[in-house]
């Protein structure tokens, strides 16, 4: 089984804030640097898609609410989902915060055929739904990770599809060939030039000439899976030794200021990863997958662990410069590892950029009770819960309003009113 939950930050953003159930949302950095992380089923209809820079979305979909990041409701969302599905089966191998792959071998079922592991999909949906206040996800199952991947793909949002023992190859061969993982822009214009355009043109190849248009991994990769042969296993969380974040892109990424942002994006995600689990490590890696899906990796090592989003990006972007990326990329990721449960105050602590540094751009690293960034959620002394829809010239507009709520009034305060300050769950 592979589940995806449906615009994943959207929709928990627009669970929380009852305004905007059912209008566009735009999740990401909200200057005019800033990366679309993910934008809801109502502002795709315009356009707006993630790794596209905010400033396109803005002009694609002005009428969104775009909104910062809030990683810490995303993280308790994810962890009441992840419990399902280990309820469902011991064997649960978690790709991000919103998608998972789950063995259904463990599961107590009595017969493995479709109308019985459909069953099965539908109470996990049930549960899901409840157990996160409303999101809805997308689930498909096959007899591999790869056919119910694609199966999950087929029907969203809130879609479920089962491909049944034996029909997987003919669910495949009308498909284009990006249905396949690592056929990219690149990977496909190669194949097209091949006269390859479907998965049942693939089909139709030999290995050996797989092979000699692609290399040896890749080829051999892609004759497997153009028969649908995929035999690796779910892999479930061990013990952590490392902390990353990586993000695969729909259209090769080759603007350098915007992978910066990605980048430092990313380098912040850490950062509050690791304060939450009370970690911090010495070694940051740069992973980067290219065009033509060659995974590069760049690390550095620290004196001393550390857990500060600022130290964590400036290291990632530098080794962002130092690689060659003309060619396009389709994945970054920034991690941490050399984990240790202590840092050194007085070489880690809270650190600022360099003053001819530019700072990582509109994400701020767990921000103050004075820094307010719009998507924000604040609480007042007299009117209670809300959150930040927007800041600057000494006012802070706030609408109070939580998911348990109807849609609240919008009321503007002095940015430095004292009643006003931030709001974390206990």
């Amino acid at each position: 089984m592979h589940l995806d939950l449906d615009a994943f930050f959207a929709s928990v953003e627009q669970r929380d804030k009852p305004s905007l159930r059912g209008k566009p949302v735009v999740v990401g950095g909200v200057g005019g640097r800033g990366v679309v992380s993910t934008a809801s089923y109502e502002a795709r209809r315009y356009g707006v898609r993630s790794a596209m820079s905010t400033r396109e979305a803005r002009s694609r979909c002005p009428h969104a609410a775009f909104l910062n990041p809030r990683f810490h409701a995303y993280r308790d969302t994810s962890i009441r989902v992840m419990e399902v599905l280990r309820e469902v089966s011991p064997l649960v191998e978690p790709l991000s915060l919103d998608e998972a792959f789950v063995d259904l071998a463990p599961a107590r079922l009595t017969s493995y055929d479709d109308a019985s592991v459909r069953a099965l999909a539908e109470e996990v949906r049930r549960r899901v739904h409840a157990a996160t206040g409303g999101l809805t996800a997308s689930v498909g199952i096959g007899t591999s990770k790869f056919i119910a991947k694609v199966a999950s793909d087929l029907d969203k949002p809130d879609g479920l599809v089962v491909v049944s023992a034996g029909a997987e190859q003919d669910l495949l061969r009308p498909m284009h060939v990006t249905v396949i993982p690592g056929v990219g822009p690149a990977t496909a214009e190669r194949l097209r030039r091949a006269g390859i355009s479907t998965v049942a043109d693939l089909e139709s190849v030999s290995e050996d000439e797989l092979v000699r248009l692609l290399g040896n991994a890749h080829g051999h990769g892609l004759f497997l899976l153009a028969r649908a042969q995929d035999d690796r296993p779910i892999v479930p969380e061990r013990e952590t030794k490392s902390v990353s974040v990586e993000g695969t892109y729909d259209t090769d990424l080759t603007d350098p200021r915007l992978m910066e942002g990605l980048v430092g994006r990313q380098a912040l995600n850490v950062a509050e990863r690791l304060r939450k689990s009370g970690l911090s490590g010495r070694t940051v890696t740069l992973k980067v997958r290219l065009h033509d899906f060659t995974t590069l990796s760049r690390s550095i090592t620290l004196n001393a662990p550390t857990d500060a989003g600022p130290t964590i990006a400036r290291l990632a972007r530098g080794l962002l410069g130092e690689l060659d990326l003309t060619g396009g990329v389709r994945l970054l990721g920034v991690g941490v590892s050399g984990l240790a449960d202590w840092i050194q105050d007085d070489l880690f602590g809270v650190e600022h950029p360099a003053d001819d540094e530019e700072p990582v751009a509109d994400l701020p690293d767990l921000p103050d009770q004075r820094t307010w960034v719009p998507g924000m959620d604040v609480v007042h002394e007299e009117l209670g819960r809300g959150w930040v829809w927007g800041a600057g010239r000494g006012i802070v507009t706030v609408r109070f309003e939580t998911a348990e709520t109807s849609p609240g009034p919008v009321r503007s305060l002095p940015a430095d009113d004292p009643a006003l300050s931030a709001w974390r769950p206990a």
